[in-house]
């Protein structure tokens, strides 16, 4: 399954809203991808994972996470995110 949209979550990301893309990308696509990087971000995609449940479960959804790392190039640097996949179960 291919996912188109890369949702991107800081450490400042709204919970609701990261929940809101992920439930919308989840109906539209089949399937959303999530790129973090440090601690606080991570916090952040499992909250809004955790509320994305709730959206799409009395529609009979439920969603499972497949975390992997990736190697991102920001800057010029090499970095190591946490991508996670959300998918329906």
């Amino acid at each position: 399954m291919r996912v188109a949209e890369v949702l991107k979550v800081s450490s400042k990301s709204s919970p609701n809203s990261v929940a809101g893309a992920i439930a919308g990308v989840v109906r539209t696509q089949g399937a959303a991808e999530m790129q973090v990087i440090g601690a606080g971000a991570l916090n952040q995609a499992v909250k809004a994972i955790a509320i994305a449940r709730g959206f799409l479960a009395p529609g009979g959804i439920d969603l499972v996470c497949k975390p992997s790392f990736a190697e991102l190039k920001i800057n010029g640097e090499e970095r190591t995110a946490i991508k996670l996949l959300v998918e329906p179960k």
